[in-house]
């Protein structure tokens, strides 16, 4: 196509008055009309509306329009709705380009708005300079294997495995321990509807395990991982479980077992032997060797050593999956020794312990604890959350927990209605910063609480509270020192028989699968998606999707609604047996390389682009080769390359020296106008 051939669409939006309270696109819009190939210049109140983008239809098919400009907010919130407007006219989608007037004028020029008008105008310009070379790209379409692999056993792992297989994807699940179930098997109920945890749990893992399209396996990890969305190739290691299916002395087994560890079904208020059951329902229900605790002592062998097996190895498999879903889950906070008196009295415990302390505890006559009677509770919010920098101390890694944890407040407040019912003599003290009972049905709880003569106290988070022990003379063990804002700072002291930590939600420690599979991680540790709105669940890797806690704190409700969210986004990218990806990589010129080799020493990215054998003029000479599944785009190897024989489909230096020079030039009728 000839330079006269080009005829440009220009559109400036007011983006409902967050770009034209500042920015004057109507003096915009002026500055573009009459310049070469611009034959279109429209504004609109709001382009990405239904009657915007029909503006921009109606150009291409009745004005000629072959190339579109769009003025407007960020492209990562509209640039993929006016390219399917583009598109629907019949265009090229990638024959057009987004210009950004809000995040970089507007906003950040909002005192100054003639020197706003005058920088909205140079951008737009910019964007007609590059629009003028831009040309057609097609989408890359690739194969793409209808098989998902779903990292974690948890309920988030579960319920996507479930919705992934029905719709007809192929799921293979794995899990690091030898059982299902994750954190949801330790609860006894659901707030706040009351339904029976490890039941509602039991039924989506029969469902799940039955399911012909889905393959489990547990004590397996993933060890390694390459390629692309659509065509990823990785390995699971599989550790033995060490006693057969079919094994029927388990309690002689366990009894002669020497070992004993604390068991983290319990978070470490029981002990349990090196060969275990998680709990009695666990499912699989066959026992397996704790590996790291077993000292091959080889005594529960002498019980009945049939269908037991101390020397099995691993297993790996290897697999082609299209998508992989990362449900590595949470761990709850773990108290520094000292904090809030954790580790340095035996009456402090966390909220989780609290949960299966009560589960444990038989009848609703009195409740005791370290020998004692329990008559007075305090309960502390926000234990490893909403940490302030410089105040509190940090963590391993040099960093506070300066997020929520949003259910720990509910989760408090159901304890507290439980021991209220169970235990209606105990006094209960609930010490927060404030109360975050955010979801439906969680006020209530807050609700009944009050009800119940629940005392609430409320601290500030640079004064929390301090947890003594009592004189030798007091009638329990511990006192609870605090500065109550709810009494304008008064200083008072609680009375603790037993003091409850509610600990905050962390990431399960990961960095074997972010390394693997080059995810990244959040400042709160927890792994990052995209965008919170539009991309929710996708990870910056193509074809890695997030479900559940890894991606922050979650109740089992927003888990479910999370894993769902991900098995759905699986269905799209893997339900018709390819994937697109958009054509922004990097694309060689074999005319100019030499095969120097440069571009392929800085390439981040496996198997991006490499130098292979290209026939020319009846030799095989080295060339670099671009894998458009596996490049990003990224334009390390273009600022390396000593021949300039590499460019970036869709953002070439050619392009890129066009709208410096247009920024740049001395243009009259973008000066500010007084």
């Amino acid at each position: 196509m000839s330079e006269k051939d080009i005829r440009i669409g220009a559109y400036v939006c007011y983006c409902g008055g967050n770009i034209s309270d500042v920015v004057d696109c109507e003096q915009v819009a002026e500055t573009l009309r009459g310049l070469p190939n611009v034959v279109v210049v429209r504004t609109d109140l709001s382009m990405c509306s239904d009657a915007g983008q029909s503006l921009i239809e109606e150009d291409i098919k009745e004005k000629g329009v072959n190339r579109v400009v769009v003025g407007a907010c960020a492209p990562s919130l509209h640039e993929v709705t006016f390219r399917k407007a583009v598109a629907r006219a019949g265009l090229n989608p990638y024959l057009y380009h987004h210009v950004c007037l809000r995040e970089q004028d507007s906003w950040v020029h909002q005192s100054n708005p003639d020197e706003a008008t005058a920088k909205a105008g140079r951008l737009m310009l910019a964007g007609i300079a590059k629009a003028r070379m831009l040309e057609q790209l097609d989408t890359i379409r690739l194969e793409a294997e209808q098989h998902a692999l779903v990292i974690g056993g948890g309920i988030a792992g579960l319920r996507t495995a479930w919705d992934a297989a029905q719709r007809g994807i192929r799921v293979t699940l794995i899990e690091k321990s030898p059982f299902l179930g994750g954190h949801m098997a330790q609860l006894e109920t659901i707030f706040p509807t009351g339904e029976n945890a490890r039941q509602a749990l039991h039924e989506l893992i029969e469902k799940v395990v039955s399911h012909f399209l889905v393959t489990v396996y547990t004590n397996a990890e993933l060890t390694s991982a390459r390629g692309y969305m659509g065509d990823f190739r990785v390995t699971i290691t599989a550790q033995p479980r060490g006693v057969a299916e079919d094994f029927a002395h388990f309690d002689e087994a366990a009894a002669a077992c020497p070992v004993e560890v604390p068991d983290d079904f319990n978070y470490g208020l029981t002990t349990r032997k090196a060969i275990y059951l998680r709990y009695p329902d666990a499912i699989p229900n066959t026992p397996a060797i704790d590996w790291k605790a077993c000292t091959r002592c080889g005594e529960c062998k002498k019980v009945n050593g049939t269908g037991i097996d101390l020397d099995g190895k691993p297993q790996t498999i290897d697999l082609t999956v299209g998508a992989v879903v990362v449900a590595t889950g949470f761990q709850p906070y773990q108290p520094r020794e000292g904090e809030f008196g954790y580790g340095q009295f035996p009456e402090v415990v966390t909220l989780p312990q609290m949960i299966r302390l009560m589960t444990m505890q038989e009848g609703n006559g009195k409740l005791t604890w370290n020998g004692h009677p329990v008559n007075n509770i305090a309960l502390i919010h926000c234990v490893g959350s909403r940490e302030i920098p410089g105040v509190h101390e940090p963590q391993e890694d040099g960093r506070v927990n300066d997020y929520c944890s949003r259910i720990c407040c509910t989760a408090t407040l159901q304890m507290t209605n439980e021991l209220h019912e169970r235990f209606p003599y105990i006094n209960l003290f609930d010490l927060h910063e404030d109360i975050r009972t955010y979801s439906r049905g969680h006020e209530d709880i807050y609700t009944e609480a009050s009800k119940n003569g629940v005392r609430f106290l409320r601290f500030h988070g640079d004064e929390r509270p301090e947890v003594t022990a009592a004189p030798p003379d007091d009638t329990s063990p511990l006192l609870v020192r605090v500065k109550d804002y709810l009494t304008w700072g008064k200083e008072l002291e609680v009375p603790a028989d037993l003091v409850v930590l509610a600990t905050g939600m962390m990431p399960n420690p990961v960095s074997d699968i972010v390394k693997l599979l080059k995810i990244t991680e959040g400042n709160d540790r927890f792994l990052l998606e995209v965008h919170p709105k539009l991309q929710p669940v996708e990870t910056a890797v193509p074809g890695v999707i997030l479900a559940g806690t890894a991606q922050g704190p979650m109740n089992i409700q927003e888990t479910c609604s999370a894993a769902s969210a991900a098995a759905a986004k699986v269905g799209v990218l893997l339900g018709q047996g390819q994937v697109s990806l958009e054509p922004f990589v990097a694309r060689v010129n074999h005319d100019l390389c030499d095969g120097s080799g440069q571009c392929v020493a800085v390439c981040a990215y496996e198997d991006a682009i490499a130098l292979e054998p290209v026939l020319v003029d009846g030799k095989t000479v080295q060339k670099a080769v671009v894998s458009p599944a596996n490049c990003v785009g990224c334009g390390v190897c273009v600022s390396v390359c000593p021949n300039h024989a590499i460019d970036v489909q869709g953002w070439t230096l050619e392009q890129y020296e066009a709208m410096v020079d247009a920024i740049t030039a001395d243009l009259p009728k973008l000066e500010v106008v007084e």
